[in-house]
């Protein structure tokens, strides 16, 4: 699974999912990608649940584009613990995901294949999302 190698800081605060992305909200790889249309935390699982989605669709023909990274660690405490004893231990970690932001891109195949592989991959994506094309 996606994580990253270090960090400066082992514990983030929530934050607040404002607006909408400005960067990453052109398809600049390939020629297909999945737009995200609201604000989400996508987990590093479901981000592999759609790319496994999407290359296996396709038959590995053409390339796919991850443009998303989850880099905010999320804690959480231990089931049945008591209030107080400080913030818990990392569990897994999101990307932050705003409206606007291209989250998957894919070129090498057709359009009718692209669509239909990007919306299996909408499926496993905790967002909703539309298909857009760089033509």
């Amino acid at each position: 699974m996606l994580m990253p190698k270090k960090m400066k800081f082992r514990k983030a605060f929530r934050g607040k999912m404002r607006g909408v992305s400005m960067r990453g909200s052109d398809v600049v790889f390939g020629k297909y990608g999945l737009k995200s249309l609201e604000c989400g935390w996508v987990t590093a699982r479901q981000i592999e649940s759609a790319r496994r989605a999407m290359t296996r669709y396709i038959k590995r023909e053409g390339q796919v584009w991850i443009r998303i990274f989850p880099d905010k660690p999320v804690s959480a405490q231990p089931a049945e613990t008591g209030m107080g004893g400080g913030k818990g231990a990392t569990s897994h970690f999101v990307a932050v995901v705003q409206p606007g932001r291209i989250m998957f891109e894919m070129d090498g195949v057709t359009k009718e294949i692209a669509t239909e592989a990007m919306r299996l991959a909408s499926q496993k994506l905790p967002v909703k999302s539309k298909f857009v094309d760089n033509l």
